[in-house]
């Protein structure tokens, strides 16, 4: 009986890349769909490449300061990314925004976490945000990549309580927890086949649905 082919993921970053450690954790499990085959980010100073480089996947630092446009730059991560053979992208803090053109030539192949329950509170400082906004619920968000920034269809989601006396740190501390086992999940539905985007629409099969449910709950 033949095993089935990985699908073959490469994590883009800019910094530490504590996201990306999970997903590569995530990954040495025998049955997980998934291998990271690549790790590239936009800042060769970028911590999260010795920590890859050390779990023994490839690296490639991309310097985005060395193009003289988003087209250029955008260019040279497609071809890298190509070169790899890579199927699926996953987004774990990498801090660039992608020309419509290089997003719609991954449509549904790429996946970002976003630390706020979207759509509220897109963009950065969500912590400050949300604490600003008097929510009582905060959390992290997978979702597909789409040219507008943090729209995307929305895989999977996990919610952490907003406590009297929390700042903007003592969230992000509980919300990360949460980023780090939501994140190797969702991936593990989309690159299992669990999931798929229909247009502008998630759709799950009926073991993904009831895995879903469980990671609302987290």
């Amino acid at each position: 009986m033949s095993v089935p082919a990985k699908t073959r993921v490469a994590i883009l970053i800019s910094g530490r890349g504590s996201n990306m450690v999970s997903l590569i954790e995530a990954a040495r499990a025998p049955d997980f769909p998934a291998e990271i085959v690549l790790v590239l980010s936009n800042r060769p100073e970028a911590a999260g490449l010795a920590r890859a480089a050390e779990a023994g996947i490839a690296t490639q630092a991309i310097d985005h300061r060395a193009y003289p446009d988003r087209d250029s730059f955008d260019a040279a991560l497609d071809a890298e990314l190509r070169a790899a053979k890579v199927d699926l992208v996953c987004l774990a803090g990498f801090m660039r925004i992608f020309t419509p053109g290089f997003v719609e030539g991954w449509a549904g192949r790429m996946i970002n976490i976003h630390p706020s329950l979207l759509p509220l509170f897109k963009g950065t400082q969500t912590h400050a945000r949300a604490l600003e906004a008097g929510v009582r619920l905060h959390g992290c968000t997978v979702h597909y990549v789409v040219p507008e920034l943090d729209a995307g269809p929305i895989v999977a989601q996990a919610a952490v309580p907003v406590r009297a006396g929390d700042d903007p740190d003592s969230l992000a501390d509980r919300v990360i927890v949460q980023e780090h086992r939501l994140y190797p999940a969702a991936l593990a539905l989309v690159a299992g086949g669990k999931v798929r985007l229909e247009g502008d629409r998630v759709v799950f099969d009926a073991d993904a649905a009831q895995a879903d449910g469980a990671l609302l709950s987290l």
